[in-house]
């Protein structure tokens, strides 16, 4: 299992690009520092857009990917 703690779970299930990226902004923006957000979503290009976003993105870190069942899930903690 993950070695950190969920604070928030984001869906973006059933929604496509650019907006499972746009969600997960607001709903990083929203969070405290250190908090990590849960993003579950069923676009597959999710995996490299969040990690791109996330790459060049100051104060967030992308944990962990993880796919299974057409289910992407993505974790992302706000460093600052």
């Amino acid at each position: 299992m993950n070695d950190f703690e969920i604070t928030e779970t984001l869906d973006v299930k059933g929604e496509n690009c650019p907006m499972p990226v746009v969600k997960t902004k607001q709903s990083i923006d929203e969070l405290a520092a250190g908090d990590v957000l849960e993003v579950v979503a069923t676009d597959s290009g999710s995996m490299s857009d969040i990690a791109g976003w996330a790459d060049t993105t100051d104060g967030v870190e992308l944990l962990d990917q993880s796919e299974g069942d057409g289910v992407y899930k993505h974790y992302v903690q706000k460093a600052e």
